[in-house]
């Protein structure tokens, strides 16, 4: 894959919102590696963008030519469930103020990262760009990927009244080193992960899985998004919005069952079909993504999963010490 643009990115101020989270913090590593020297990262103890002050003191500090906004407040599906209103009015606020700010002080352009989580619950697979309107959401998840959706409207509508220069691209779950294993939060990767290498290490016979095992997901390594992100971010300019995927569609029942051979668990599975399974299917058509802007994902499944499990079983000790104080 073209790994340029070094020239694109050198003078450029670029603000990354989320920049020190998972896939933030892969952003900021590739964007210094082609060279970019003014790179801002506003952290959540400085910067609320729920509130709109700290929306406007941010752009005013940063001065930035271009916003890649990652920052949402997001989890598995226990947490959607428990916390939808939450997950809606944050995702907006954040979205929607940021947006508006970066047009009116004159950012030149704005990369806004929707999710799959907006597509319709029945969408045909594999889900292309044209159907994101052809129905309502997941209900476990439908109050985030709407909120997150409205930056799609606003992006298409900023385009068209004031010629604002903003992108819009879809990615599918993301996994890698680096991802959150609190089992309350996280998502089906880390949280197999770590049930499957916590099991075995305690000995245990057999651990609870949500749901019955039978939906369908896509996952994309986190590095493999990163560079996405930056290749749509140097190299595309409209509002139509853009799949970021694998092109990989995988049973979470075989999902379990892999992630047990690669971490060495020999116990069963015990699927608790009480949970929900969330959405049926779930995989991208990605190739608006590969014609626009030359993206196609590097890391094949086993290998972005064999350096997931690696990451969470070297740094095991110091999340579980992290969980105790907290």
């Amino acid at each position: 894959m073209d790994q340029g643009g070094r020239g694109f990115w050198r003078d450029r101020r670029v603000c990354v919102t989320g920049g020190a989270g998972f896939l933030g913090s892969y952003i900021v590593e590739k964007l210094k590696s082609r060279g970019a020297q003014e790179v801002f990262v506003p952290l959540i103890e400085e910067y609320d963008f729920v509130q709109p002050e700290a929306v406007t003191r941010m752009l005013q500090t940063a001065r930035p030519e271009m916003v890649i906004h990652l920052a949402a407040h997001v989890g598995g599906i226990g947490a959607n469930r428990a916390h939808p209103a939450e997950f809606f009015y944050d995702n907006l606020m954040m979205g929607v103020q940021l947006m508006h700010q970066s047009w009116k002080m004159g950012v030149k352009k704005f990369v806004a990262l929707g999710t799959v989580c907006s597509y319709p619950k029945l969408t045909p697979v594999p889900f292309r760009e044209e159907d994101l309107w052809n129905g309502y959401p997941e209900e476990t998840n439908a109050p985030y990927g709407l909120a997150k959706k409205m930056m799609l409207v606003q992006s298409q509508t900023y385009r068209e009244q004031y010629g604002f220069h903003s992108i819009f691209l879809i990615p599918v779950n993301l996994y890698g080193p680096g991802d959150n294993f609190h089992l309350e939060t996280s998502h089906v990767i880390p949280a197999l992960i770590r049930k499957c290498i916590d099991g075995q290490e305690r000995g245990e016979r057999s651990i609870e899985v949500w749901g019955d095992g039978t939906p369908t997901r896509e996952f994309l390594f986190v590095e493999d998004a990163a560079e996405g992100i930056l290749l749509a971010a140097e190299r595309y300019d409209d509002s139509q919005p853009v799949n970021l995927g694998s092109g990989r569609e995988i049973r979470i029942r075989e999902l379990a069952e892999m992630i047990a051979r690669l971490t060495g668990f020999e116990g069963r599975f015990d699927w608790d079909t009480s949970k929900p399974n969330g959405q049926p299917r779930r995989a991208l058509d990605t190739a608006r993504a590969e014609t626009l802007f030359g993206f196609r994902s590097q890391t094949s499944f086993e290998a972005g999963l064999r350096k997931t499990i690696d990451w969470y079983r070297e740094h095991r000790e110091a999340i579980l010490a992290r969980e105790m104080r907290s």
